[in-house]
């Protein structure tokens, strides 16, 4: 066995925690630049939005994800009077720590509600069954079972403030939010009622509180 240096061992843990520490934690100091706020104000210690003001819940959001949503906040392809001025003054090692520290949160229990569930609201048929007379498939079929979200390309919806996910909706209902591939959620959102996207908005917002039985 090789004999452990102790002094060379404690240098390197030294360095290595200087190292750690010299990194700033972007998600509750914000970035270099002023404009860099810091995300904990708006979306939480915990990373789960602020529900009364429609700031939505990141945590454990796929990193990718949140990358590709910041990087069209500073290139105007998503719109947002409040996130693109702040996307713009991060750097791209910033956006990779942030969206690397965000991913990393424990994201909430979601229950694994999926098509097999017999819907007892309009939301719930929305999010289960769609409507596919005007097609609109059933949310789960991209964003996973209870709305968990899949991998980088479909977003969690569950647990996601409703006022948030209305906002979105009417966003694309309107064209005003357009940053997806072939423009799929803008098809789906302008098939949509005023009262689908409140039922379906509501539906994923409180689905992860339920007590759900098989």
């Amino acid at each position: 066995m090789i004999p452990l240096n102790r002094t060379l061992l404690s240098s390197v843990m030294l360095l290595v925690f200087s190292n750690v520490q010299a990194q700033p934690n972007i998600y509750l100091q914000g970035g270099a630049q002023p404009g860099a706020t810091a995300c904990v104000a708006c979306h939480g210690a915990d990373g789960m939005g602020l529900a009364p003001a429609g700031f939505p819940r990141l945590a454990g959001i796929s990193a990718d994800y949140l990358s590709k949503q910041l990087h069209d906040f500073q290139s105007g392809k998503r719109v947002s009077p409040v996130m693109q001025p702040l996307a713009k003054a991060l750097t791209d090692q910033e956006i990779t720590s942030v969206t690397g520290t965000i991913a990393a949160m424990p994201a909430p229990a979601v229950p694994a509600i999926n098509r097999s569930r017999m819907p007892a609201s309009l939301g719930e048929t929305l999010a289960l069954r769609g409507a596919w007379d005007r097609q609109i498939p059933e949310c789960v079929s991209c964003h996973g079972p209870g709305g968990v979200g899949v991998g980088s390309a479909f977003p969690p919806l569950a647990n996601q403030p409703a006022l948030y996910l209305t906002a979105q909706l009417n966003a694309w209902r309107d064209g005003t939010r357009k940053n997806d591939p072939n423009d799929l959620m803008g098809h789906i959102a302008k098939a949509m009622t005023e009262d689908e996207i409140k039922a379906v908005a509501d539906y994923f917002a409180t689905v992860g509180h339920k007590e759900v039985t098989p």
